[in-house]
């Protein structure tokens, strides 16, 4: 009788989770039709790429900080092999510290390969030399 009553709950509470999100999602349906607002193929495109701006910002201070943190860890490593060589080998604190500084770099490595990949500057290396340079 127990296991009856456990499952009528369980059945109960996926029921009540099933209403929830259809609420939800009726609501946010309902509030997209009433909005009435006509993309184009142009504008839909626009607002996607909008929006990895954030995203973009996010990564990089996400990278910025795992990185001085896996650079804290490496000296707190270095200090417990200083202590204790041999329960700490020297290639964990070394690891930590080039995880770190690859993260630290890693928006720079970002902009670079996205200035490689995508260009930067017309006429570089072109017949001209490096007419798209800053300055010149």
């Amino acid at each position: 009788m127990k296991n009856k009553k456990v499952i009528l709950v369980k059945k109960l509470s996926v029921q009540r989770y099933i209403f929830v999100l259809t609420v939800m999602l009726s609501s946010l349906a309902y509030a997209a039709i009433s909005k009435a607002e006509v993309l184009t193929l142009g504008e839909m495109a626009l607002k996607i790429t909008q929006s990895f701006y954030g995203l973009s910002k996010l990564i990089t201070a996400g990278a910025y900080m795992a990185g001085i943190g896996f650079v804290m860890a490496s000296m707190l490593k270095f200090k417990a092999h200083k202590d204790n060589p041999t329960q700490i080998p020297i290639g964990t604190p070394i690891a930590l510290l080039f995880v770190g500084s690859a993260l630290i770099f890693l928006p720079h490595i970002f902009i670079i390969a996205g200035y490689t990949i995508f260009g930067g500057t017309s006429g570089a290396a072109g017949i001209y030399g490096t007419t798209g340079l800053p300055g010149l």
